[in-house]
């Protein structure tokens, strides 16, 4: 009993992962949150890449209380060890927002022993205006930590330290809000978070604009369908989606 209570506890703060798969001979794939949420926010995502065939590895990690750095290093790295322990497999990665840019930190350490197909979910690949223009804010800072204040726009910013993309990537961004005051500080069509522009990254294999908003991205059939297909084939199926 007390062994599940400290297990149950560490998953909680996220030094456990969660909606690990039983081995399997399908692919390693690991989901990773974005900013300000869980790996509840994925388990729509988990549990299609389960049924599926995959080996789903859905982590949790405390986004708003360490560095970019940090959280790569000491929580997900691990995380992902426990996962797939001994294995010298590719992992495949489908990241939410800032997990996108915590892959890139994974990779630029090589923490990770081998990378396989990454698919990015709205990422700030170079930044969000919000940071630039609310990253002062006593309350902004407070709510979003240390990482949320490293995703800014400009040369220093975490996400434009990081350089093009060492793996075979694809990325899904919207181009719809559901706050347009938010919107009203990102120039060009956006997601209200993050801007299509923002989302692109050097070396990246494939890109696709679907019309949802940053938060519920990850939860949308048709993104869901899309990251499964390039997970199992490395590009997306452009001529099933209308022309935005």
């Amino acid at each position: 009993m007390k062994s599940l209570l400290r297990a149950a506890l560490l998953i909680a703060v996220g030094l456990l992962p969660v909606h690990a798969g039983a081995a399997s001979s399908g692919s390693q794939v690991v989901l990773l949150h974005g900013l300000l949420r869980s790996s509840s926010s994925m388990s729509r995502l988990a549990d299609s890449l389960a049924a599926r065939g995959f080996n789903v590895c859905n982590v949790s990690y405390p986004s708003r209380m360490h560095s970019i750095e940090v959280l790569a290093r000491d929580y997900v790295a691990p995380a992902v060890e426990r996962c797939f322990p001994g294995s010298t497999a590719p992992v495949d990665f489908v990241t939410h927002s800032m997990g996108g840019i915590v892959v890139r930190q994974l990779a630029s350490t090589h923490a990770i022993g081998s990378f396989g197909r990454v698919v990015m979910l709205a990422p700030p690949n170079h930044g969000s205006e919000l940071v630039d223009e609310f990253g002062s804010w006593w309350l902004f800072r407070r709510i979003n930590g240390p990482a949320g204040n490293e995703l800014g726009t400009t040369a220093a910013s975490v996400p434009m330290k990081l350089g093009p993309a060492p793996f075979e990537v694809g990325i899904i961004t919207g181009d719809r809000t559901t706050n347009l005051v938010l919107s009203a500080f990102i120039p060009g069509r956006n997601d209200g978070k993050v801007s299509v522009a923002s989302a692109r990254l050097d070396g990246m294999k494939d890109f696709l604009v679907i019309p949802v908003s940053h938060t519920f991205i990850m939860r949308n059939t048709k993104v869901i369908d899309q990251t499964i297909r390039f997970l199992e084939t490395g590009v997306f199926d452009h001529a099933s989606q209308p022309r935005t």
